[in-house]
């Protein structure tokens, strides 16, 4: 499935046939890029626009189990791009799993604009969240400001991150939650008990009843049930 951004790559050129232009400031030596898609004529079509930019090492995968062996060979890229609806796990737990083993920027490149995704992204530590029906113009952009040391968001899905994490309480004045409490709360809404929650998030049965205690006074109820649904609302959880 070809995307509307990419449909105009053009297939990689010598490095020294690039003009200084195209190279990422300041960056002057070519970069290493990690792409992980699981559709091929995306991949090249991704793979193509980064050799434009100045990429000089493209490893691909197509599934997170290919991803892992890749990164596991080729150790930290200077940029990994990803989809996140990959075949055979979750793009987010990648992002965290590259994050945590010093892959320095991450790009999220996904179907899907849902505020909980976009939220997701950037709290498992993208620098940023690109569309794939976003223009060629868009993506460079997207591109270059992560090579850079910044943060970008597909203007479409911007809006979603200027309202952050915030929660409409049961007197529908919005309050914020933490990204701590953002977790909690998703575990609640899977079912699991304190305990389990503790143990997922290495946290003392005790700290998981605190922040529920907190969220609940942030939200104006102490039912577990009714603070997933005003986060569910919210679309601050799943």
């Amino acid at each position: 499935m070809a995307a509307v951004g990419f449909s105009q790559a053009v297939r990689s050129t010598p490095a020294g046939a690039l003009p200084a232009s195209m190279v990422p400031h300041p960056r002057e030596e070519l970069f290493s890029v990690l792409v992980v898609d699981d559709h091929p004529l995306l991949r090249e079509a991704i793979s193509a626009r980064l050799a434009q930019m100045g990429a000089g090492t493209v490893h691909e995968a197509a599934t997170v189990a290919e991803a892992r062996a890749r990164a596991l060979a080729t150790g930290p890229c200077d940029l990994a791009i990803l989809d996140l609806g990959l075949p055979d796990g979750s793009g987010i737990e990648l992002v965290t799993e590259l994050r945590s083993h010093g892959w320095p920027r991450i790009v999220v490149l996904a179907s899907s604009d849902d505020p909980y995704a976009v939220r997701s992204a950037f709290q498992a530590g993208a620098q940023a969240y690109l569309l794939k029906s976003a223009s060629p113009v868009v993506v460079t952009d997207g591109v270059r400001r992560v090579l850079d040391g910044g943060v970008y968001a597909d203007p479409s899905v911007a809006p979603v991150l200027a309202t952050g994490t915030r929660v409409p309480g049961t007197d529908n004045t919005p309050r914020e939650l933490s990204a701590r409490e953002v977790e909690v709360l998703q575990l609640v809404a899977d079912g699991q008990s304190n305990k389990e929650i503790g143990e997922e998030l290495n946290l003392s049965a005790l700290t998981v009843k605190s922040h529920l205690s907190r969220i609940g006074r942030k939200l104006g109820t102490g039912d577990r049930a009714q603070m997933v649904a005003l986060a569910m609302r919210a679309g601050v959880i799943r």
